[in-house]
């Protein structure tokens, strides 16, 4: 039985420290294929030199926010909730939408010195209406065709959360994105609600990575090497560090047939 090729993606680069660290670890120990980076985040900068030393290795993207701290210190954040409301409700201007997502890339590009890899959304933003094509028109704009890869959260999961996180828009967005010829990324698995422990989430990993060996696509993570005090899932990013750092995950990957490709 062939290898499968899937990505393993790092959420929420520069959110603080430990992410940032324990992030360039694992890609150093190659457990990971990618990141995807909060470019409003003022550690950005700081934490960009670590990862150029990466670069072709691992695909670095953007992860467009909405809905962090730094979102809302740039004057357009908001929570969830609303962002979700707003999207029902097509309440969002494409200018400002623009003007929001060209000052990310521009962040990004000022750090990282190129065109992003591939890019996300913090809570899967990138796929909301509203968001989704002023988004699609500022790629195809700044980079031509097919440009950076796409992450579509369309999450192949049988639970609850998978089922809200698909069905706010993956389907239009891949339809929109494909029109333009457009790299798109999916399925996306590694949804869960942040509780359990180390044991619950490599049972939960051995799960993805089983089901990724027959379709391929992209798992998600959140590592960080120890905790921040002020993160609401830094028990969750420590766990997911330990296991992803672990002997337990590389005999897990060669168990699942699995392979770390970054697809840059």
């Amino acid at each position: 039985m062939a290898q499968a090729s899937v990505t393993l993606c790092a959420d929420d680069y520069a959110v603080h420290a430990c992410a940032s660290q324990g992030i360039v670890m694992l890609a150093c120990q190659q457990r990971l294929s990618a990141t995807s980076v909060m470019s409003l985040s003022p550690r950005w900068g700081a934490d960009a030199p670590a990862l150029r030393e990466l670069k072709g290795q691992v695909s670095v993207g953007l992860h467009l926010d909405w809905t962090s701290d730094f979102a809302r210190a740039a004057g357009h954040g908001q929570s969830l909730a609303a962002m979700m409301w707003r999207a029902l409700w097509g309440d969002f201007a494409a200018e400002e939408v623009r003007v929001c997502i060209e000052r990310q890339l521009d962040a990004f590009e000022a750090h990282w010195q190129a065109p992003p890899d591939h890019v996300d959304g913090h809570q899967h933003i990138q796929q909301f209406q509203g968001i989704r094509g002023p988004l699609l028109r500022v790629l195809a704009q700044r980079y031509g065709s097919p440009g950076p890869w796409l992450r579509v959260s369309q999450v192949r999961q049988d639970d609850a959360k998978a089922r809200i996180i698909s069905a706010w828009g993956a389907r239009a967005f891949t339809q929109a994105a494909q029109a333009q010829q457009a790299d798109c990324r999916f399925p996306l698995r590694g949804a869960y609600n942040f509780a359990g422990g180390r044991a619950a989430y490599a049972r939960r990993m051995q799960a993805w990575l089983r089901a990724a060996a027959q379709d391929g696509g992209v798992i998600m993570c959140h590592p960080a090497q120890g905790q921040d005090p002020s993160d609401p899932i830094g028990a969750a990013r420590a766990w997911e560090f330990e296991y992803l750092a672990s002997d337990d995950f590389a005999h897990d990957l060669q168990q699942a047939r699995v392979t770390l490709d970054a697809g840059v």
